[in-house]
């Protein structure tokens, strides 16, 4: 598949696989990315990304490779507006790692018309890794879409789900519930509040973060960070990073 940029998928596999770290590598597999994976650094990625900026087709293909640095940079080129629903399943579909399904899955669903509907597919997938996207995209969205175009009433719902069913959830969901609870806090003025009684009611949220040192925010700590910050209802300007 050719892109509007005269480039290929291919071409692009071949301009980053020699830009992998073996060190670099090691940090991803140990974080839970699967093979193959290059180890090539966001920041060479980013490089891409700027010089392409925006390609649908190209981030289709790009995805479509299985090449974990390939499916990465296919998020941060997408043409989120254009992602179809049925882009949106197949992508979380073919997502095989937390990596993908708690930032490029649910930053370039949070993007497109169809990602709040599919979020909410998603949270009662049984599949472990469509579900954490699932909150992940909801979370996103939160944080870059204006309040008057969210519902609220339904955001306060999904608040009460996670504070109910955070600890019968696997651990991937777990920790994207909690990044929910997170985010509603400190995007969603009016739900400020609900969101800082959720996380104390639930308490600090355990899950096994493998040969790592991540740690699980604890919620209310995360959200009164933005308080003291004055940031709270500031939104991004795009859920990418």
């Amino acid at each position: 598949m050719i892109d509007l940029h005269g480039l290929t998928a291919k071409d692009i596999l071949e301009e980053i696989r020699p830009l992998g770290m073996e060190s670099y590598k090691k940090v991803l597999l140990n974080h839970g990315v699967k093979e193959p994976c290059f180890g090539v650094k966001i920041e060479e990625l980013q490089k891409i990304r700027k010089r392409i900026r925006v390609d649908y087709r190209l981030a289709l293909a790009l995805y479509d490779t299985g090449v974990y640095d390939a499916m990465y940079l296919a998020g941060l080129i997408a043409d989120d507006v254009c992602m179809t629903r049925e882009d949106l399943q197949h992508w979380v579909t073919k997502a095989n790692c937390g990596a993908l399904v708690g930032s490029t899955v649910p930053w370039v669903a949070a993007g497109s018309p169809q990602g709040y509907g599919s979020a909410l597919e998603w949270i009662d997938s049984p599949a472990e890794l469509i579900a954490a996207a699932g909150w992940a995209t909801l979370a996103s969205i939160v944080s870059i879409k204006n309040d008057a175009e969210l519902n609220i009433a339904e955001l306060k719902v999904l608040l009460e789900r996670v504070r109910r069913t955070v600890y019968q959830s696997p651990g991937k969901v777990r920790y994207q519930m909690n990044g929910f609870v997170i985010a509603t806090g400190c995007y969603v003025r009016e739900l400020t509040e609900v969101a800082l009684k959720c996380g104390e009611q639930i308490g600090p949220v355990t899950v096994d973060m493998g040969n790592t040192s991540c740690q699980v925010p604890f919620a209310p700590d995360s959200i009164r960070k933005f308080q003291e910050r004055g940031t709270i209802g500031k939104k991004r300007k795009s859920a990418k990073c």
